[in-house]
């Protein structure tokens, strides 16, 4: 039984949409669950669908809390009354706005231009879907003051999203997000929307921009005669159902690849994901078929893209000519290490390139820009973070590129968020040359290893859901930030990195230093023997995040499999000398 309070507040919530001026069906399906579904009501309304890391996110549905029309709408009119306070001296505010493959994504993007057009916001609607960092990139070339992009990323079918863009093309940062979520807020009632159907102000966009989008991206390749040579490499693509359909064969083309097969069971876009249980390129059953595919035409390389076209998973072949899937540390060392000594044998490097990563993401990354003298930053995790590094940057250093351990990379600065579509065709590129040099993907990363030191990394996500699931999660990280361990694994904790309170703890002196970065509910315990452990809640789904990194030395080649194991073997008594499971 629910406590009382809470069953209160949700009828009353409940009871306010009703009086509203929603249509009849939206009535119907909140009657049928005050009806039959007290625990679907309750989740459905027991508080109001949050920004979380730069817009909306959640289970479509009726509700406050769930993605409908009515939540797109509230937040699109708030995000509307915010662009009008910030460029109130622009004679005219424009947005673009992009849709992916999901179920009622359409929907939502023609209600979010309704909105905006109602307002006078004048919107550039691509005409059917397109990959999230194509989005970015309109931004930037209609000079736009906003964006908006409707997906759920890699989320499972149940669920939508809502991203919104700045008018640098990067995800809303502070203080525009909470600022935004204040607007949003005082949007009490469905009434306050304003809808505009006949869709005045919007204006349909498509191929021109994907011409000019591939253009830019075709300017990132660094080695063309070397694909010209490796032009055959057996390439085997899936977009999973999405996006990526659109772009990634034909960038590939563009770059002089001509061995490309599609998978044909994913190349239809569907918001059910009917071949995949989830379409997230970082887990391994949903690249079956492209691996079922690539044993049979003895591909070189596997790359598939989720939904929205802004991740990327891959897929080598090992020395035993096995296919193994690469985690996103590792397929960002390759495209970094390939950008930096690039640019490095071509001459582009002056002394002012930078790149940036992630603080979960692989110290390997800073290690290969040191060799280079190229500057690495750290930020917070989410790729608006490292968006937000390229604008600080702009016209005094070049970015080389960028990465995250969630399998997000980005070249070049006309995109300001992670791309899968460029990074496709980077990765690609990279294979090439490294197979002109007599390697493969494989060898080369081990090479990387024997370089610079093996760094091993391992991921694991724990499933909370519904609110009973998110105090679990706060639980969790409270006991761990109030009661940190001493050691870990035998080893001592050097130093804890506080990045809620934006202070690290020395361990040993006992001094606290300053973290120059924006609050985060982020954990970081740094150990003697040099492993890091990352613990944080996802912005994004009912989870919480456990990040593991060690690393030591690979002396040569043949050595990979067993300080591999070496390493593994740590990273599972670090795991159970914390208690997760």
């Amino acid at each position: 039984m629910a406590d009382k309070k809470l069953l209160n507040l949700v009828q009353s919530k409940a009871k306010t949409w009703l009086e509203s001026n929603i249509d009849s069906e939206s009535k119907k399906d909140i009657e049928n669950l005050i009806q039959n579904n007290e625990p679907e009501l309750i989740e459905s309304f027991y508080k109001d669908l949050e920004f979380g890391t730069g817009g909306l996110r959640g289970i479509m549905g009726i509700g406050t809390n769930r993605m409908n029309i009515y939540t797109v709408g509230m937040a699109t009119q708030g995000l509307s009354n915010y662009l009008k306070q910030q460029f109130a001296n622009k004679k005219s505010i424009k947005v673009a706005i992009a849709y992916d493959s999901r179920n009622n994504s359409r929907l939502f993007a023609e209600k979010t231009a309704s909105v905006f057009s109602a307002n006078g916001i004048k919107v550039y609607l691509f005409e059917n879907l397109r990959p999230t960092p194509e989005l970015s990139f309109a931004i930037r070339h209609f000079n736009c003051q906003s964006g908006v992009v409707v997906t759920a990323s890699h989320n499972p079918k149940e669920y939508n999203g809502y991203k919104v863009y700045w008018e640098d093309g990067g995800q809303i940062i502070s203080p525009h997000d909470k600022n935004i979520i204040t607007e949003v807020q005082k949007i009490t009632n469905v009434s306050n929307i304003q809808f505009d159907d006949s869709l005045k102000n919007v204006e349909i966009i498509g191929e021109k921009i994907d011409k000019k989008y591939i253009n830019e991206l075709s300017k990132l390749s660094l080695n063309p005669k070397v694909i010209k040579k490796q032009k055959d490499l057996k390439i085997v693509y899936t977009p999973i159902h999405g996006t990526g359909v659109e772009l990634v064969p034909k960038i590939l083309q563009v770059y002089g690849f001509e061995n490309i097969t599609v998978v044909e069971e994913q190349k239809i876009p569907d918001g059910n994901f009917p071949t995949v249980k989830s379409p997230n390129p970082e887990e391994p059953a949903a690249l079956e078929l492209a691996l079922k595919k690539a044993k049979e035409i003895d591909a070189d390389i596997v790359m598939a893209t989720d939904p929205d076209g802004d991740r990327v998973g891959i897929a080598v072949k090992n020395n035993n000519n096995e296919f193994i899937l690469l985690n996103g540390n590792q397929a960002a060392a390759l495209l970094i290490n390939y950008l930096i000594s690039q640019w490095k044998d071509k001459g582009k490097l002056k002394g002012k390139e930078y790149i940036v990563k992630t603080i979960v993401t692989s110290e390997l990354l800073k290690d290969i820009a040191d060799k280079y003298n190229v500057e690495c930053y750290d930020v917070l995790t989410g790729f608006k973070y490292i968006a937000d590094i390229i604008k600080q940057k702009e016209g005094k250093k070049k970015f080389i590129g960028g990465g995250e351990e969630s399998y997000g990379y980005l070249a070049g600065e006309f995109v300001r968020d992670k791309d899968a579509v460029m990074s496709c065709a980077l990765l690609a590129e990279t294979a090439a040359w490294a197979k002109n040099n007599g390697k493969t993907l494989y060898q080369e990363l081990i090479d990387i290893y024997v370089e610079f030191g093996f760094y091993k990394e391992k991921l694991i996500s724990i499933v909370k859901k519904g609110k009973s699931g998110a105090e679990e999660i706060q639980k969790m990280m409270d006991n761990f930030r109030n009661k940190p361990p001493q050691t870990i694994n035998n080893s001592n904790v050097m130093l804890i990195h506080d990045f809620d309170k934006q202070k690290t703890f020395d361990q040993l002196s006992h001094l606290r230093y300053e973290i120059n970065l924006p609050k985060s509910n982020v954990l970081q315990f740094i150990l003697k023997d040099g492993s890091k452990i990352s613990i944080r809640p996802s912005g994004t789904e009912p989870k919480i995040k456990f990040y593991f990194g060690v690393h030591g030395k690979l002396e040569k080649r043949e050595d990979f499999e067993k300080v591999n194991k070496l390493l593994d073997d740590k990273i599972d008594d670090i795991i159970k000398s914390l208690g997760i499971n």
